[in-house]
């Protein structure tokens, strides 16, 4: 196994091909790690930095999932603003954010690999949003348009409608 691969629930639920069942100590026996070779704790200065970043993260996933104009709400909303056919689920997206901050806080601290694996289907404006932070985003795709700009912001919003669009034929 390689080091610091996070395994989303199936981890914690045991290995159904072989009818057992593991604990959390077993899983950290089997991963090499320990409570106590994870970060220290958070403190208040991290924590503060920590929470702006999933707010922005959640804003900018709001934005994919409703937006298709006015990105950063200069002036008043209007209907017009938002899509007209809604793409995404925000259900699952804090999560996903949450999940992608502390594995990134955990990567820092550690200096580990990590491979998140995160399946298909709503909670994808979640990654984009911190992928579009992080910088790897417009790394991956250089010629998108999709700039840490204003008008960057409003392609990353109109993004997900247009690939709908594109996928259905339209």
């Amino acid at each position: 196994m390689l080091p610091g691969v996070v395994l989303v629930l199936a981890s914690l639920s045991g290995d159904a091909s072989s009818g057992s069942s593991s604990s959390v100590s077993d899983w950290r026996q089997m991963s090499g790690s320990s409570l106590a070779s994870l970060p220290s704790p958070i403190d208040d200065k991290e924590l503060a930095l920590m929470n702006e970043y999933w707010h922005a993260a959640n804003y900018l996933t709001v934005g994919q999932i409703y937006l298709r104009e006015n990105a950063l709400l200069r002036e008043p909303l209007k209907v017009e603003h938002i899509k007209p056919r809604l793409l995404g689920h925000w259900g699952t997206s804090p999560g996903l954010n949450l999940i992608y901050l502390h594995a990134n806080r955990i990567i820092k601290k550690t200096d580990d690999d990590f491979i998140l694996l995160v399946g298909p289907g709503h909670g994808g404006p979640a990654i984009v949003a911190n992928t579009y932070m992080e910088g790897t985003w417009n790394e991956t795709y250089p010629k998108n348009g999709i700039t840490a700009t204003e008008s960057g912001m409003r392609k990353l919003f109109r993004q997900v409608q247009q690939q709908d669009r594109t996928q259905a034929g339209l």
